[in-house]
């Protein structure tokens, strides 16, 4: 889910639900609110129907458990360097390869009820991004780019054929920019609760630059360290609070409808990455630099650059990024289909046979329109 790692799940306490992108390693605070409300759009009530999701959510928990699931390996998988940097990811199966790309917070963990089973007709990888999971906490700057750059370079490196590229929140939104940097690795894009604003038409253009260019030298000096050293230590309580498995429980349930998959498993893989060295100062750089700087790459010109098949497999029932979101883009993009799906804002993992049922069923798709055969009718199209 885009378990928001050490940030959703932080950011996400007092009053307000929190748009972040994931549910993980996060604790609550109004403070953060605003500097991630931008990253994701409020969610209103949709109703989209799919004959072939119509099981009942109260059934999810007992399909999950019958479900093969990856085995959780604290030393991870397998690795590869990317600029210098340790990457971890899983690989099984073969076949047409699928990346996962995980949410805020997540890891590869988080696809235990995808990957075993996508694995038996397809080449399945993945990864964990930068900074979360497995993978190295380097401490650089972290901005909307670097993900992009690393899943187009893990196309290119480690798949090396093109794919269809799914993600979950935050991985959503680093999915779709990837799609449109290297559309010739990609053959399609299924987001799930994908994080990611569209941009405001009646704002004046780069207004952010301009302002940033007429800081005073006072502001410079005093009121930017102030305001930084302020930052450090609301975010180093927020961090302390985020890793705590009662804290990452309690997220978590807030954002599965079912909670029956908040097991031990599922909470381990989002604290145990907490325990390196770099973590705290990860999750700061992530929650005072990234998440407030959003604006730049929006939505809309994701959209406008994408040129393959898109599938929206949304949880309608998320309470930080709502249906409506996934009918707006649906809207926009017109080479596009939407399933609904009841369940939260971690769909492939609260839902997970919904979520494996629907992704194949597309996939089947794809397959047929590139063989040139008749595709018959399946995933309803809204």
């Amino acid at each position: 889910m885009s378990v928001a790692s050490a940030s959703a799940a932080a950011l996400r306490s007092s009053s307000g639900r929190r748009c972040g992108v994931g549910t993980g390693l996060n604790g609550g605070n109004k403070f953060l609110m605003m500097q991630r409300r931008d990253l994701l759009t409020k969610g209103v009530a949709l109703s989209v129907s799919s004959s072939l999701l119509a099981s009942s959510t109260s059934s999810d928990g007992a399909a999950a458990q019958a479900l093969e699931r990856l085995p959780f390996k604290a030393d991870g998988y397998s690795f590869w360097t990317w600029r210098g940097r340790r990457i971890h990811y899983v690989e099984q199966g073969s076949g047409q390869p699928i990346v996962l790309i995980h949410g805020f917070g997540a890891s590869a963990f988080h696809w235990r009820y995808n990957i075993p089973e996508l694995a038996k007709k397809y080449k399945v990888y993945a990864v964990d991004l930068l900074g979360f999971g497995w993978s190295e906490k380097a401490l650089v700057e972290y901005d909307a780019t670097i993900w992009m750059e690393q899943v187009s370079d893990f196309l290119r490196e480690v798949v090396q054929s093109p794919s269809v590229v799914v993600g979950n929140s935050l991985g959503g939104f680093t999915t779709l920019f990837a799609a449109t940097e290297v559309p010739e690795l990609v053959r399609g894009v299924v987001l799930l609760n994908s994080a990611g604003q569209f941009g405001d038409p009646n704002a004046p253009p780069k207004a952010e630059e301009a302002a940033e260019e007429e800081v005073s030298a006072v502001t410079r000096l005093i009121v930017k360290p102030l305001k930084e050293a302020f930052q450090r230590v609301v975010l180093g309580f927020l961090f302390w609070q985020a890793k705590q498995p009662a804290r990452v429980e309690k997220v978590l349930k807030s954002v599965y409808k079912d909670p029956s998959n908040v097991d031990e498993y599922l909470i381990s893989s989002i604290t145990a990455p907490t325990a390196d060295p770099n973590a705290g100062e990860v999750y700061y750089r992530l929650m005072s630099r990234f998440m407030a700087n959003q604006s730049r790459y929006t939505l809309d010109k994701l959209l406008g650059k994408l040129t393959c098949p898109l599938l929206l497999l949304w949880g309608d029932l998320d309470p930080w990024v709502g249906p409506a979101k996934a009918a707006r883009i649906h809207e926009f993009y017109a080479n596009s289909t939407v399933v609904n799906l009841q369940a939260g804002h971690c769909p492939h993992d609260e839902a997970p046979e919904q979520f494996n049922a629907a992704l194949l069923q597309w996939l089947a798709s794809l397959e047929e329109e590139a063989g040139d055969k008749p595709a018959e009718p399946s995933l309803q199209v809204v």
